[in-house]
This record gives structure tokens, sequence and C-alpha cells, in this order.
């Protein structure tokens, strides 16, 4: 929930039904709303939030505060779109690099003239530790763990080492690949697995968990100022 440009409440709704959404717009009647959705929603939600509020789908026919000249706005996924729109709208004056750590771990370049340039996407950390315990005879699925050992001492901590501090290997070669060719730039590292990588980079990088909410936010001020 935002009151003006500020992020002030997050929730995680107990199930997607029509009830539970209602109990939330009557108990906070929102001016402005804004559904992003990647599942078969029930229609009906849309419908409510439509006659409750201002409200928006973000799809690829929404506006953006950004153009695409490398790619349609339909091949972007609607997280990549959430996060470039967010770092054009609260960091509008720089170049911005974009990290997004969900199911897969996003790339996402952004430059001062609002212009988002693709990236990269590579496997993300649930993603790596999963196909390690199913790709193989013998290793369990490790637990992700923010304190992970440069050298591992069993079978779990090597795990974590391989991963953890891989991923996080990776992102700061991307970083300085990133400085290399562009120069100064803003980096921004997003997702819920922040809290376990972000203890690990060297990079100089802003930590932010919510930042899709506050792109979601942008991309909703757009399509109903």
């Amino acid at each position: 929930m935002f009151v003006d440009s500020a992020l002030e409440e997050v929730m995680v709704l107990k199930d997607e039904s029509i009830e539970t959404v209602q109990s939330l717009v009557d108990q906070y009647r929102p001016q402005k709303t804004i559904l992003s959705s990647v599942i078969n929603h029930e229609l009906e939600i849309e419908n409510l939030l439509s006659k409750a509020s201002k409200f928006h789908k973000l799809s690829y026919l929404s506006k953006l505060p950004f153009t695409t000249p490398i790619a349609k706005p339909e091949t972007i996924g609607a997280d990549r779109l959430a996060l470039s729109a967010a770092a054009v709208y609260f960091y509008p004056a720089k170049n911005n690099l974009v990290i997004g750590l969900g199911t897969c771990i996003t790339y996402n370049l952004v430059n001062k003239f609002h212009e988002f340039m693709g990236g990269g996407i590579s496997p993300g950390l649930e993603m790596r530790l999963r196909s390690l315990n199913h790709y193989t005879a013998k290793l369990p699925f490790a637990k992700p763990d923010w304190n992970a050992p440069l050298i591992g001492y069993d079978t779990n901590t090597n795990i974590l080492s391989g991963v953890v501090i891989g991923m996080a290997k990776e992102i700061d070669g991307f970083v300085n690949s990133y400085n290399e060719k562009f120069g100064n730039f803003n980096v921004l590292l997003t997702g819920g697995d922040t809290g376990i990588l972000a203890s690990h980079l060297k990079s100089k990088i802003f930590a932010d968990p919510e930042l899709i909410f506050k792109g979601l936010y942008a991309i909703s001020e757009v399509n109903n100022p």
C-alpha cells in the first residue's frame, strides 16, 4: 500500500479469493489499484477492483515510463517491466542496472535516456539448489542460508558455498563488466533472496527488497494519472 509515493505497508494475502480481495478493499478503500498476475486469476477480481478504484491491469499494452528499443514489451516479463519502471521513476537521471533475485536472476539495464536495453537471465537460488538435488543421486537439498562459507566443510556447506558464493561472484562479475562497458551507473538489488546474497557482494549496490512494488506504483501512476 502506498500513501502518495511512499510505500507504507506490504501484505501477503492468505489466498486470491474474491472474499479476500474484497476485505482488503473494504479495509483500505484505495483510490488506485494495479494488478500484475501470472496465474489464471478470477476475472471477478478485475471487476471488483474496477468498481472500487481507478484500476489498471499490467500488460504489454500498458504505458511505460521508458521505451523498449531492443524488444517488444510483450516479450518482457512483468517483473522486469516493474523493476525497470521503478529505476526510471526513482532514479531518472542515472543509468540503472536492476538485478532481480527471484525464481531467476534477471539483469535489467535502463539507461539515462529511459531506454530498456535488455540484460540477462540465469537460474535463481532455489532453482540451483533444487537442481543439484534433482539431477544427482546423492546430493541433498540444501536449505538457503546467508551464512555460506567460502570453503565448505561438509556436503551441505559445500553446496551453499558453490551456490550462494557462486551467485555472489556471478553478480559481482556482471557489475564489473557493465562498469567497464558503460562507466558510472546505479546498481539496484531486489527480490526475496536479497538478504541471503547482499552480504557476500563486493560491488556498491543499493538493496531494496520492495523495488518491484515501487515499480508497479510507477506504472500505475503513468496509466492512472
